[in-house]
């Protein structure tokens, strides 16, 4: 059974950074896009960054030039760097792959990351 494990979520100040990484445990195969999301209650979730198989990122508008995503297709895993964080970054961060092979989705349990002003 695949299963999306993530850490390094936490409390920062706001300036701070935080690194978060996302890794499949059990057989998962080759993952073509990955990416992360967060969510506010009561808000849905929205995507923060994606990587593809080939290791083009997209981000959205509210984090470019602050947050870096990354992959190790070796490991299966991907990481989120986040810098210069603000307090309207507070969320709960969840993973997700997309398998290459009958494009299934997972998503990780999710990660509390709370900026303070």
């Amino acid at each position: 059974q695949v299963q999306l494990v993530e850490s390094g979520g936490g409390l920062v100040q706001a300036g701070g950074s935080l690194r978060l990484s996302c890794a499949a445990s059990g057989s998962i195969g080759s993952i073509k896009d990955m990416g992360w999301y967060r969510q506010i209650p009561g808000k849905q979730r929205e995507l923060v960054a994606a990587i593809g198989s080939i290791g083009i990122p997209t981000y959205a508008d509210s984090v470019k030039g602050r947050f870096a995503i990354s992959r190790d297709n070796a490991k299966n895993t991907v990481y989120l760097q986040m810098n210069s964080l603000k307090p309207e970054d507070t969320a709960v961060y969840y993973c997700n792959f997309r398998r290459e092979w009958d494009t299934s989705v997972y998503w990780g349990q999710g990660t509390q990351v709370t900026v303070s002003s």
